[in-house]
Parts: C-alpha cells; sequence; structure tokens
C-alpha cells in the first residue's frame, strides 16, 4: 500500500470513526510510544502539548473538580447537621410545653432565635373558643375561613414555599408590622387537617419552589400529634397536671 493511499484512506475516515475504533481499544497506544511523543494538542497556552501532557492536565482537573465536590458535600452535611440541631431543640421545647401559650412561645422563639427567621405562625383550625391560643405565634381559626383565605395551598400534605398572596401573607402573620415577603407553609394533617404551619422572611427570595422542606415537614409532623390531644384538654378535658394529682 503507497503513501498515497494510506493518505487517501485516512482522509475517508471520519473523526467519530477514529473515537469509536479508539474507544473499542483502548490499549491501542500501549506499543505505540513514537506515535505517543509524535502526537500534539493545542493548549490555552498557545503552544503545542503531547498528549501524556493533555491527559495530566485532563487528570488534574478532574481531581480540582472533584475536590469542589466534596467540599460542597461537606458544607451541605454540617448545614443539616445544624438544622437538625435546632429542629430537635424546638421539638424537645414543644414536647415539654404544658400549655398552647408554652408552646407558642417556643415555636416563636426557636424560629426567630435559633433558625433567625423573621416570623413563625400555627393556625388551628377550629370554631371551638381558645382563649390563650390566639396569641403570640399561634392563632386560631374557623376553618371555614382559613380555606376561603388560603384556598388550594391546604390541599397537599408537602410543604408550599415561595412569594404568597399578600391578603395571604397577612392572614397567615397577622401581627406583623414589617410585611412578610417569603413564606413556606406546610399543612399541620393528622388523620384529618389541624391547621397549618408557616414560617417568614422579609427578604423576597429566601424561600421558592426548589428549596428542601425536610426538616419543616419534621417539626409540623410532630406538631400534628401534639396539637389535637392539647387542644382537648383546653376545651372540655381536664389538664394533664390534674389528672395525675387526682391519681395520686
Amino acid at each position: 500500500m503507497t503513501e498515497q493511499t494510506v493518505r487517501k484512506k485516512a482522509e475517508d475516515l471520519t473523526p467519530e470513526q477514529v473515537a469509536d475504533y479508539l474507544r473499542a481499544n483502548p490499549d491501542f497506544f500501549v506499543d505505540q510510544d513514537e506515535l505517543l511523543r509524535s502526537l500534539t494538542l493545542p493548549h490555552d497556552s498557545g503552544r503545542a502539548i503531547s498528549l501524556v501532557e493533555r491527559q495530566v492536565h485532563l487528570f488534574r482537573e478532574q481531581r480540582d473538580t472533584l475536590r469542589k465536590e466534596l467540599v460542597e458535600l461537606v458544607a451541605i452535611a454540617r448545614h443539616n447537621d445544624r438544622l437538625f440541631e435546632k429542629s430537635k431543640r424546638l421539638l424537645m421545647q414543644v414536647i415539654e410545653a404544658r400549655t398552647l401559650n408554652d408552646m407558642a412561645a417556643a415555636i416563636d422563639d426557636s424560629i426567630r432565635g435559633d433558625f433567625g427567621l423573621d416570623a413563625a405562625s400555627v393556625l388551628l383550625f377550629t370554631d371551638q373558643a381558645l382563649p390563650e391560643a390566639s396569641q403570640g405565634a399561634l392563632h386560631v381559626v374557623g376553618p371555614d375561613l382559613a380555606r376561603d383565605r388560603l384556598g388550594m395551598l391546604l390541599d397537599g400534605e408537602r410543604a408550599v414555599c415561595g412569594q404568597f398572596r399578600e391578603s395571604e401573607r397577612e392572614f397567615l402573620f397577622p401581627d406583623r408590622e414589617e410585611p412578610i415577603a417569603s413564606v413556606a407553609l406546610v399543612p399541620l394533617r393528622h388523620e384529618e387537617l389541624v391547621g397549618v404551619f408557616a414560617v417568614g422572611s422579609c427578604q423576597p427570595g429566601y424561600f421558592d419552589q426548589s428549596m428542601g422542606s425536610l426538616f419543616l415537614s419534621y417539626i409540623s409532623d410532630t406538631l400534628s400529634r401534639l396539637l389535637p390531644p392539647m387542644i382537648q384538654r383546653h376545651t372540655g378535658g381536664a389538664p394533664v397536671a390534674d389528672i395525675t394529682a387526682e391519681s395520686r
């Protein structure tokens, strides 16, 4: 085969065919030391480099990328660890609360202090009078009014995040002088809808639909189970402390 024929055959090959062949024969360059040394590739610096140098450069880029991803994963893990500890402290305080007032104070202090957010709100849906509940972070509203004001936000079981309508934000945070711009809301549901738990920020873009809501749901699941018996005690049942006293 003449050199001209070889050149003609090489010209007929497409880059894709060459790439496919090299993928199918990864050991092609094992015995091609001279060929490896003769191959050169353009570099960002403007000079030509060998194929081996190019491979080393790619390996370094991959290493740097993996290192950056690892740093980001460690940062996320540490952030989640801090969130878990804050959520744990809040839930312990909520579990230890003896009254709805105590629970409201614990939620408000934790959300604004530990979590650094601007507002917290727990809306209970009942037509029964709960005088001590409508203060602080805790508010009592009728189910029909809640459905009228919040609509489809009550239909799901997962958290909803974003910039709600002004009327919805005002309904969720009725005592706020400084308006809330961004909200994360999750229904309190245990067999039936008990209410909603919402946290707010004055920053418009703080909460959005792409945010994870694992810890918010974790808190709301606990509240959903603690609130019904506590409400029952306030509307007719004897307080836990009195029952314990009578049993002794």
